[in-house]
Parts: structure tokens; C-alpha cells; sequence
């Protein structure tokens, strides 16, 4: 980032504010919305080394991308390369066996001079607009409510990132989409996919879960039940 981009850049983070912005206004002011994903997951984990193989299975980047956004990524400074050994499982006479392998990854760069804006702009900020969310579910079948919490609103000791209720759900095309918004933001999600009727009964009983998340602090993004 330099020049024009810079200027942009310092103009968004204002302290205290809290930007939104959508992924594709994301992909246009930093190149890509690869490149948005990729700083996304080594902000979001700064003290984790990554191989090009977790990165692009982590961000659902194709590799031939990856190459050239984590070159680009280097040039400025934001990541570096480090040598590290990752577990691999192997068989060996029909039992599985842990081996420590030597890689070559990468890992965010804490000494790069725009990190705290920059993590105020992609990670404190809200990580992803509510339209975004909702736009990524909504074939899973008929929404009802959609609760978020934790990652989302910067509540760490949250139980669930995303409560989703509604009939007819969709559990396999849900849990992709989770997969995908996963890829996004640069972290895992913790999520409940509930049936109304399960959320009714559930709520009528003081089940534990529920009673947590709606008694502290979330959003509700989609509320057909009037909650």
C-alpha cells in the first residue's frame, strides 16, 4: 500500500469509529478481495505460521492467486517467510503415526508500520456487514432468526460467533456457507443450526445455550420471530 492507497486507507480508520464495509469494497480499495482474505487470517492469527497449502484450504484461495498476493503481501513488509515443522499423519503398518516435518510457511509480520490500523480496519471493525452474512446463508432454507455474536461484535467469552433458526434448513449447504464466511473474516466460527421448532422448545425450557446468547450482548441480523 502506497500513495493514493495509503491516503485512503489512514482517512477510514478514524479512532473509536466502527467501519463497515463490504467484502467487494474491501477487494476494490486493497487490490483483491484474495488479498483482503489472506491479511484477514494472518491478523486475525498473528502468531501462527502458515504453509501456502493451509492458507489457500483456510481462505478457499486458489494457489496460482495465492503466489502472487503473499508476494505482494511480502514486498510491503505484512508477512515473512519462517521455517517451521508441521505434524503430518502417516501410516505405517496400518496404524497411523504423528511425524514432525520441516516447511517452509509464512507469518504475520508484527513490525509493519500500519498494523494497528490496519487491524482496526479488517478485524475490529465489524468483520463482515450484515448483508454479507445473510446474502451467504440465505439458500440454506427459510431463515427466521440470525443471531451474531462473538468474532462479530468483538465479544471474546461469546459461546456462539452464529445462531441461525428456521425450517426446512439446509444443515450441509449451512455449514458450507459458515465454511466460506470462515474464509473471509480469517477465523473459525463457532455456530448453532437449530429448527424452529427445536429453538421454541429450547427457549421454553431455559436451555442454557440460548439463555446465553440472548442475554448478553448480539445482533440479530434476521428476526422473523420477534424476539
Amino acid at each position: 500500500m502506497c500513495g493514493g492507497a495509503d491516503r485512503i486507507f489512514l482517512l477510514l480508520v478514524k479512532k473509536n469509529d466502527v467501519i463497515i464495509l463490504t467484502m467487494e469494497t474491501l477487494g476494490k480499495l486493497f487490490g483483491s478481495i484474495a488479498k483482503v482474505k489472506i491479511m484477514r487470517l494472518f491478523l486475525s492469527n498473528d502468531d501462527m505460521v502458515f504453509d501456502n497449502e493451509e492458507i489457500s484450504s483456510r481462505t478457499k484461495v486458489p494457489v496460482a492467486t495465492l503466489r502472487k498476493e503473499l508476494n505482494a503481501l511480502e514486498k510491503i513488509s505484512l508477512i515473512k517467510k519462517r521455517i517451521f515443522y508441521k505434524e503430518i499423519i502417516k501410516k505405517k503398518n496400518k496404524q497411523e503415526v504423528v511425524e514432525k516435518k520441516k516447511m517452509s510457511g509464512w507469518v504475520l509480520d508484527t513490525n509493519f508500520s500500519l498494523l494497528a490500523p490496519l487491524k482496526n480496519l479488517l478485524i475490529k471493525g465489524s468483520p463482515l456487514s450484515s448483508k454479507d452474512i445473510t446474502d451467504r446463508l440465505k439458500g440454506g432454507g427459510t431463515l427466521k432468526l440470525v443471531i451474531t455474536s462473538g468474532v462479530f461484535i468483538q465479544e471474546t467469552d461469546s459461546r456462539v460467533d452464529i445462531l441461525i433458526v428456521g425450517d426446512n434448513l439446509n444443515n450441509s449447504y449451512l455449514e458450507k456457507a459458515i465454511g466460506i464466511l470462515e474464509s473471509e473474516i480469517g477465523q473459525e466460527l463457532r455456530y448453532s443450526i437449530l429448527e424452529t421448532a427445536d429453538f421454541n422448545y429450547r427457549l421454553g425450557v431455559y436451555d442454557k445455550l440460548l439463555r446465553d446468547i440472548l442475554d448478553y450482548s448480539h445482533k440479530k441480523i434476521v428476526n422473523k420471530l420477534d424476539l
